[in-house]
Order: C-alpha cells, then structure tokens, then sequence
C-alpha cells in the first residue's frame, strides 16, 4: 500500500520570518502518520523552514536545483547545498520553470539524475497545456515527458521518486480537472512507468494530482486508486491546508 504523499509548492511566496510564523500554525493541522507532509520553500526560506519544522511530522523540500556540483552558475542552488541544510526533496521541472525559465525534458532528466545521486527525492513535474488537451494528445505528451525524465534512472531509483501530474490549464486558475481526467492520466503515467520498468516499480512509485487542489476536491482525486496525494500550490499557504492533508 503506497503512503500518500501530499506537498505544499509555496512558489515564490512568504519572506524567511513569515516561513516561521506559518509553520507554526501549520504545525498541527498537519500532524498525521497517514501521509508525508512536504513544504516546499523559497530557496531563501529553506533553512529557516527547517528549523522551523523540527519536532513536527513536516519535511521540507526546494522548489528548484541545479544539475552541476558547483560553478559559474550565478543565481543557482548546488545539490550539495541542499542536503547540507538537510532539505530531503526538490520539485523538478514545474511546468513555471519550464515557460518562464527555458527548462526542457533534457534539464529535467539531468537535475532527477543529479538529485538521485545526492539522496534528494525528486516530485518530478508533468501536465499539458489546454491545447495539448484539446487536441487530444495529454497522454502521448506526458508519456514523453516521463520516458525522457526517467533516462538512466534505476529501477531502485524510481521506486522513490515521485510524480507530480499538473495540468498547466488547472495550475492557479482554479480550474480543476474532473476526477475521472485525473485518475486517466495518472494511470497512464503508472502504465508508462511498469513500460520502462516493470510493474513492482509501476506500483511502488508515488503519482501526484496538482492544479488548484481544494480541501473540497481532496477526498474524490485522493482516494483514486493511481492518485497518491497532491502537490499544492496556493492552498497550501492557507489554515485549509490541513484539511487537505486530513483528506479523509
């Protein structure tokens, strides 16, 4: 039985002493051994959220990595950096990154690689545009998108990562995708993963839905059987996301 596994994409929101404060109340509307509870900050935000977090059942995560050990890379975070301050997850290739900051299938597959290699447990990020969905091509285009983020990657490996389904047309709009959409594509993402690997992989990898995630839509898309958590984005800034990860 796979635990859930339910994360907060704060973005770029919340200076380092507002981190603190929502934490704390966070805290305990959070606190469950049901699922993984996962915040993932500001780069600038990641020690002070760790601190913070102590004693709780919260993880803390970084909403972004680079693929090199170090270097003239103004502006970027090194995985080293990241597991030095003891940060356990890193969202890889959201589809914000992706649109405003060139990331590509390529980065992607680098930056899982690198993060495999380090310890960090990758959410890589997938979803189509609403054309892609209009047009009927969803799952052909996630499918790429796995099979390129998955190049070179373990079977062992994949076992503990995580995927992050997010279609970009529900990301902030408040636009959710029915459940029967979401539970289509995750399925398809499983179906794509036991392709690449085998079916034990397939079933032990953890599949998020994201994309304007409620405490009202949580129970339906949660309790799918290929959908394993969420990854939220703003409710995860609100006292309602403890309902969110008090689901049931």
């Amino acid at each position: 039985m796979r635990k859930k596994i339910i994360a907060g994409n704060w973005k770029m929101n919340k200076t380092p002493s507002e981190t603190v404060t929502l934490i704390n109340e966070l805290k305990p509307l959070v606190a469950t051994e049901d699922a993984d509870v996962v915040f993932c900050v500001p780069a600038i935000s990641l020690t002070t959220a760790i601190e913070a977090a102590k004693g709780s059942n919260i993880q803390i995560g970084a909403e972004n990595m680079h693929f090199e050990e170090n270097g003239a890379y103004t502006g970027e975070i090194a995985p080293n950096m990241l597991t030095d301050i003891g940060v356990k997850y890193v969202i890889i290739g959201h589809s914000e990154r992706r649109e405003y900051f060139a990331e590509t299938d390529v980065t992607v597959n680098k930056k899982v690689l690198k993060a495999f290699e380090h310890g960090i447990t990758p959410i890589i990020c997938c979803g189509e545009s609403l054309t892609q969905r209009e047009q009927g091509v969803t799952i052909d285009f996630i499918r790429q998108q796995i099979k390129i983020a998955f190049l070179s990657v373990t079977s062992d490996q994949a076992k503990t990562a995580v995927i992050a389904y997010e279609p970009i047309w529900a990301i902030g709009t408040g636009k959710v995708a029915t459940t029967e959409q979401a539970q289509e594509v995750c399925k398809a993402i499983r179906d794509c993963i036991a392709e690449i690997y085998d079916q034990a992989t397939a079933e032990a990898i953890r599949i998020q839905y994201g994309g304007s995630v409620t405490a009202a839509s949580a129970n339906e898309l949660f309790t799918q059987p290929d959908i394993d958590g969420g990854l939220v984005g703003g409710a995860s800034l609100k006292p309602d996301f403890g309902k969110i990860v008090n689901y049931k």
